[in-house]
């Protein structure tokens, strides 16, 4: 397969189109050499909080686990090629390549999206919801392995003739075949578009805009201790969206312009910005989902010996005072994120440990509230 026979963003098999020029390809070879390494060893550090911090092994924390497990895979299966692929200026791994890299990464990035969405709901409904049904672990097993079977469904039919696999862009990255007309791949794509794209952002909308509604109506209720709280969600739910529609709704546009445009419409630098954005989600996601989570973050610091480990049994730990407030009653613990779980507090009331030490006590009509703390 030719690097400039077919462009899948920027042209069509009937209006081929040169790609970029060597001083342009150095250019996304740079962009995509920070994006490889700081989304690589943003999510390496991810995965070591998880390996030596046992606290942090909850149900909840195991959907932040797939997303950052998926994101690594994307750097390396992905973005590794793509950066090869620019230093010489053209693709590097012929057209089995091609397909394999179009399926692999297409696979890893919506299991990324989907985790974030049902990541979105399981922040909502745990802060609204108070009765609950089903093991917690099954639920977060039902979620991760959701993720990829739903990811699967929409990325193996182009391996067997529902569209197809090829270049796109600069020719130097493969993906879905956007630019093909032909009835099969034009309802693939508006079917990836509505249920891979449009679907997870409304369910993030939906939720994210409930749970600071909810918030919110604990401000009314108790306005001196729910004030910081509030304004933590609405930072939360604010970079969460923006960064996710960042990332993400660039690159559908570009596909839908490419897809039902006039051929030619979208360009080969016009393709490669928005490619560049989605793989930026790498960087972004444990940003925004990990090292914001204060939990996370308490151990992130004890980690990188930021902050000195408090030594409890000679295992290393990160304590703080907090509160915990459940099925309404109060519970008081002294854990944020150690190696093992403290013995006070049982599995489950970690994940609703509030890491707030001045947070005043909230009242019994708004208990199940103080939830949201361990999932900001």
């Amino acid at each position: 397969m030719n690097a400039n026979s077919t462009f899948n963003l920027s042209t069509s098999t009937d209006e081929p189109r040169m790609g970029l020029s060597r001083t342009g390809h150095t250019v996304v070879a740079v962009f995509l050499g920070l994006i490889l390494v700081f989304g690589f060893l943003n999510n390496l550090i991810v995965l070591i909080l998880f390996c030596k911090f046992k606290t942090l092994r909850n149900p909840v924390n195991m959907l932040l686990l797939n997303i950052s497990a998926s994101d690594m895979l994307v750097c390396i299966s992905g973005t590794t090629f793509s950066f090869i692929s620019n230093i010489y200026g053209r693709w590097i791994g012929g057209e089995h390549g091609c397909r394999w890299y179009g399926f692999v990464n297409s696979c890893f990035g919506i299991v990324s999206l989907i985790s974030l969405a049902i990541l979105s709901y399981e922040r909502y409904s745990t802060l609204t919801l108070a009765k609950k049904h089903g093991s917690d672990y099954q639920k977060a097993l039902l979620g991760v392995g959701g993720s990829w079977l739903y990811s699967l469904i929409w990325t193996v039919p182009p391996l067997i003739g529902w569209s197809g696999y090829g270049l796109e862009g600069s020719g130097t990255s493969c993906s879905v075949q956007w630019t093909s007309e032909s009835p099969k791949s034009v309802s693939y794509i508006i079917c990836l578009f509505i249920f891979c794209l449009a679907i997870p952002v409304t369910v993030m909308t939906y939720c994210y805009a409930r749970l600071f509604y909810a918030v919110k109506q604990v401000g009314k209720i108790r306005k001196t201790s729910a004030r910081k709280r509030e304004f933590h969600v609405l930072f939360m739910v604010i970079t969460t969206v923006i960064c996710y529609l960042i990332c993400w709704m660039p690159y559908g546009v570009i596909a839908l312009l490419a897809t039902f445009g006039r051929p030619g419409l979208v360009s080969p630098v016009a393709s490669v910005i928005p490619s560049i954005l989605a793989k930026s989600s790498t960087v972004c996601n444990p940003i925004i989902y990990i090292l914001m989570n204060k939990q996370f973050y308490k151990c992130f610091l004890v980690l990188f010996h930021c902050q000195p480990p408090s030594a409890a049994d000679g295992e290393t730990t990160c304590p703080s005072r907090v509160m915990a407030i459940q099925l309404n009653q109060k519970t008081e613990g002294g854990i944020a994120c150690s190696s093992q779980t403290h013995p006070q507090v049982d599995e489950k009331m970690v994940c609703l440990l509030s890491p707030e030490s001045s947070m005043e006590p909230v009242s019994e009509n708004t208990a199940q509230l103080s939830k949201e703390n361990s999932l900001l």
